[in-house]
């Protein structure tokens, strides 16, 4: 793997992972684009002790542009992109409108800055492709792209944990529909993983019996020496997977290379079982969970999660009044119903 940093127009880095190492990455980005803007603003709610960022740049960011003019395709004559070289394998580069950043401004008394670092990963060059799609080379690249910019993150100072993900379909909300991921690093540990390693707290060993339990159960999607893909006992989405590896480790660099090769084929199988059970190209979420960076670190255990808001053909599951207002979800569908139908369509 070939890994070259170089920057835009207005500063921001840009990585390009190469599988060959003769790959030209000279073209430079002659954009005329607007000073970077300022890192948002950290609010903390203390009746819920949960911080809420405070980002209005973020309200210009592009907005399901034409294909023609999608920021995330190669540059061409005539049409420079986010991205200057004229094809790529994977690219990794600093959000235009991040919800944190490391360019600080001055904030009011009783807030914080949002200091930290919001990323965008391209998975292909190819606009119409998918990530179901990849090869099991490419999936790989993107994999190295995971987890060298977790290591990156984590020593920004300020960063507490790295977030890993994709949001998929316009039904999630997506704002570019070009394969692509993104990568927050935050500054503080979100909500959802400081309820896990409280839950660890408790019981070190919690997530291997959560595992241990799903590999003996009825809701294993698929499965290889390595990975377990399964529906979790109580799973809040219509049709969500979470997918372990079967050694426990705290974050996407502790992986092995055979780890990483045995991930690929599992998991795009599982996205093409999700895209055959209706026969649409399934909206979701896929979101990696890894530990935070200065804590937690032996009880966390790394693992993605995957699930979409499509509950039926034509039907969404949209979150109302119990899960918005108090967060007390209602599931549809019953896990194991939810387990066998997606076995059913998988291709491993």
């Amino acid at each position: 793997m070939k890994r070259t940093i170089t920057h835009l127009a207005d500063g921001r880095e840009l990585i390009y992972f190469d599988r060959r190492d003769d790959a030209d990455r000279s073209a430079v980005d002659h954009r005329p684009l607007d000073p970077r803007p300022l890192a948002s603003e950290l609010r903390f709610d203390p009746l819920t002790e949960e911080w809420v960022a405070i980002a209005s740049h973020r309200q210009t960011r592009t907005f399901l542009p034409p294909a023609d003019e999608c920021p995330l395709c190669p540059s061409s004559e005539g049409r420079a992109s986010e991205i200057p070289a004229s094809d790529y394998d994977v690219v990794v580069f600093e959000n235009r409108f991040p919800s944190f950043s490391t360019n600080l401004g001055t904030y009011p008394e009783g807030s914080r800055p949002g200091v930290g670092r919001c990323e965008v990963v391209c998975f292909t060059s190819d606009h119409d492709s998918s990530f179901s799609r990849l090869s099991d080379e490419q999936v790989g690249l993107v994999m190295e792209a995971w987890a060298d910019r977790t290591a990156e993150l984590s020593g920004i100072e300020g960063v507490e944990q790295v977030f890993c993900f994709e949001n998929r379909g316009e039904e999630i909300g997506i704002t570019l529909p070009h394969p692509h991921g993104q990568i927050y690093g935050y500054p503080y540990v979100t909500p959802r993983t400081r309820r896990h390693l409280a839950a660890a707290a408790k019981n070190p060993t919690l997530f291997a019996d959560v595992l241990r339990a799903e590999r003996a159960g009825p809701r294993v999607v698929a499965a290889n020496e390595l990975w377990t893909a399964f529906v979790p006992h109580a799973a809040r989405w219509p049709f969500e997977v979470h997918i372990y590896p079967h050694r426990q480790v705290p974050d996407l660099p502790a992986l092995t290379q055979e780890e990483r090769a045995a991930f690929a084929p599992l998991y795009t199988s599982v996205l093409r079982a999700f895209d055959r059970l209706f026969d649409v190209r399934m909206p979701y979420i896929s979101a990696w969970h890894q530990a935070p960076v200065r804590q937690g670190r032996d009880l966390a255990y790394l693992h993605l999660e995957l699930f979409s808001v499509r509950r039926a053909p034509g039907k969404l599951k949209y979150l109302a009044g119990s899960e918005s207002a108090m967060g007390a979800f209602v599931n549809d569908v019953p896990p194991e119903t939810a387990a066998d139908l997606l076995r059913s369509q998988v291709d491993l």
